[in-house]
């Protein structure tokens, strides 16, 4: 393995692995303030936040697949290409706030079915709302991201996802507790606090995007106009895309919904735990967007070989970090769950807390590895274009290994928590396996996703170089 491709590797994708730790740390810290707060408010937050994130999840996964035809139309060198594509994911992140806003009403009927606790279903509802009517800008910002993801000017993502952080981490702590002359809102001012966040992010992405300089060279502005076969060419490889972030949510919502028919410690443990490893998810999340754009640059120049060293290469880095945090959750796990901990708590509430927790974590290093080489391995697929072979495969083993035996072990035969988080880790493994195939494979390598959505690249002879005879 070439240390260059390492060092790509690190040089592209670090940036988004930041990036995504620090909205890592910005849900992180959300779920500190709330579990200190109250532990009903901790309990409705994770169901409430992947409810509504799972529909704008779809969104999210067709808008963001606008990375990969930035990647590959820059790999290419066609700049219009880039300006174009980036018009047809903003145009398609604005239907999707349409719907998020409609969805907002509908939060009565959709927790009022899930039935939880009344108490925690108003909390629910009153969280929904708020992020589903915020989400638009979250859209929004999150296409204006690839511009710069796709082309791998990663630091400039890094730098806004860091300052967002900035900004909501102390509105966040104000809002909750009623701080600095803000009111006490509770779980309505989290969620007020974090619409603030992605509005002061989308605002700090349009800023430096529509510019002269940008305009010039990429038309940013002129090629502003609905462009509809190079937006059904995204929909063709988004939808797909789209569809398997919705179901990676899905999965994960329903799961934690499944656990909070069980009861109310056992949810708020499991949202406590959920909260712990998204610091390995999003990282690995950060690693899997460096990867498709590496993959769809390296496919835009037909260097398809380039792509399978970015992959190997990221493979082994996020395999490192993983290691680290399986043994820091494995090693030092109580440290980690007091934090979430109200001082309200008994001593054997906090207690049966702390051994369920350490239990749960325990989970979690041993399905991390595949779940990061899942999210890895996807990325790999995504940027080569392979998107609807996932959406399938991630139907396929999560209705046979996850949905079915959720519901038949818990509503059916209440076979209770550890039952719940072994059917999550089966499924993580078998998921892996399927992805581990399509990739050994190779059949990607031979996916080409923008010969048909734009003209080819003027072909210019050599320059005869100096001092030698020609014909």
């Amino acid at each position: 393995m070439k240390f260059d491709s390492y060092r790509n590797v690190i040089k592209l994708s670090l940036p988004l692995v930041f990036s995504m730790g620090a909205t890592t740390i910005m849900e992180f810290t959300d779920r500190v303030f709330l579990g200190n707060y109250s532990m009903d408010a901790l309990a409705a937050a994770t169901p409430a936040g992947i409810t509504s994130f799972l529909f704008t999840a779809f969104f999210m996964g067709v808008a963001g697949y606008v990375n990969v035809f930035i990647a590959q139309y820059t790999g290419r060198g066609d700049g219009d290409g880039v300006g174009s594509s980036l018009w047809q994911g903003i145009y398609f992140a604005l239907l999707g706030t349409i719907f998020m806003w409609m969805l907002a009403l509908m939060a009565n009927p959709i927790f009022d079915a899930i039935g939880h606790d009344p108490h925690i279903r108003e909390l629910e509802k009153i969280y929904f709302r708020i992020l589903c009517m915020g989400s638009g800008v979250c859209l929004v910002g999150y296409t204006l991201s690839t511009f710069y993801s796709g082309r791998g000017a990663t630091l400039t993502v890094m730098v806004i996802h860091i300052a967002g952080t900035l900004f909501n981490i102390p509105l966040d702590y104000a809002l909750i507790f009623g701080v600095w002359g803000f009111p006490e809102l509770g779980i309505k001012g989290a969620g007020i606090a974090t619409v603030a966040a992605w509005s002061f992010m989308t605002l700090s992405f349009a800023l430096i995007t529509f510019t002269t300089k940008n305009n010039r060279k990429y038309g940013i502005w002129r090629n502003r106009a609905f462009k509809p076969v190079l937006f059904m060419g995204l929909m063709k490889f988004g939808l797909p895309g789209g569809v398997h972030f919705f179901l990676d949510m899905l999965i994960f919502a329903f799961f934690v919904l499944m656990v909070g028919r069980i009861g109310n410690t056992e949810l708020a443990v499991t949202n406590l735990v959920l909260s712990i490893n998204s610091l390995s998810y999003m990282p690995m999340f950060g690693f899997s967007i460096g990867l498709s754009t590496l993959v769809g640059q390296a496919m835009g120049k037909e260097e398809p070989l380039k792509a399978l060293e970015a992959a190997r290469s990221t493979i082994h880095i996020a395999m490192a970090w993983v290691g680290f945090l399986v043994l820091i959750f494995l090693f030092f796990p109580e440290p980690l769950i007091t934090l979430f901990l109200s001082n309200t708590l008994t001593m054997a509430e906090e207690r049966a807390i702390l051994e369920m927790g350490t239990i749960l974590l325990k989970f979690v290093s041993v399905y991390l590895f595949f779940d990061a080489l899942v999210v890895v391995i996807t990325g790999v697929l995504k940027g080569a274009g392979d998107s609807r072979f996932i959406m399938l495969s991630m139907l396929g083993v999560g209705t046979v290994f996850l949905f079915l035996p959720l519901w038949i072990g818990n509503i059916k035969l209440g076979m209770g928590l550890y039952f719940s988080w072994s059917c999550i880790t089966l499924y993580l493994f078998v998921l892996f396996l399927v992805v581990l195939l399509r990739y050994r494979s190779q059949k990607w390598m031979n996916i080409r996703v923008i010969e048909h959505y734009s003209a080819p690249v003027p072909y210019s002879a050599p320059v005869p170089s100096p001092g030698k005879a020609h014909d």
